[in-house]
């Protein structure tokens, strides 16, 4: 993806869909992470001239990052999935509380490149067991910007913009 991930208040996006639910409910079963996916991907398929194929292929990454916030939310709160669409992005937000949930070094996966995330916001690179980077390889798979910043004061959000355009590979 070409252009950087756009600031979360940038007015070209314009809401599709939020869901919030309890974190003692969310983390109650796995099956949810399932279940959620299903319903956003389906989403994010509208509009497109092969709405099928675009949800199933996203549901591939909005699957792990929805398991990425079940593994990591363990503070009791809210954990909110919201949607939003601009004219060439779509972008998924999970926002959970937690202070340092990620807790590695800054980042920002942008294709396949590591950047330091720039303002105010923290960035988390997310290691999976083996040590490889699960936000880098999720982003240069799905030419997507995904980034993990902190939320306010004690909340962790994850912001994923996917290119809107149907060129997946």
């Amino acid at each position: 993806m070409e252009q950087e991930a756009a600031s979360f208040d940038d007015h070209a996006f314009a809401p599709m869909v939020s869901l919030e639910l309890n974190v003692a409910m969310f983390k109650s079963r796995w099956q949810f992470c399932d279940r959620i996916t299903e319903y956003l991907s389906d989403i994010l398929g509208q509009g497109h001239s092969d709405p099928a194929r675009y949800s199933n292929f996203l549901s591939v990454a909005t699957n792990e990052l929805i398991e990425l916030a079940f593994r990591s939310t363990s503070e009791p709160g809210r954990i909110s999935f919201s949607l939003y669409r601009s004219a060439t992005v779509n972008r998924l937000r999970i926002v959970f509380p937690g202070e340092e949930a990620f807790g590695r070094k800054h980042a920002n996966a942008r294709s396949s490149e590591r950047q330091p995330v720039p303002g105010a916001g923290s960035g988390y690179l997310v290691m999976k067991s083996d040590g490889t980077v699960l936000l880098s390889d999720l982003a240069a798979i799905f030419r997507a910007t995904i980034r993990i910043e902190k939320d306010g004061g004690q909340g962790i959000q994850i912001i994923a913009d996917f290119p809107s355009a149907e060129d997946f590979r």
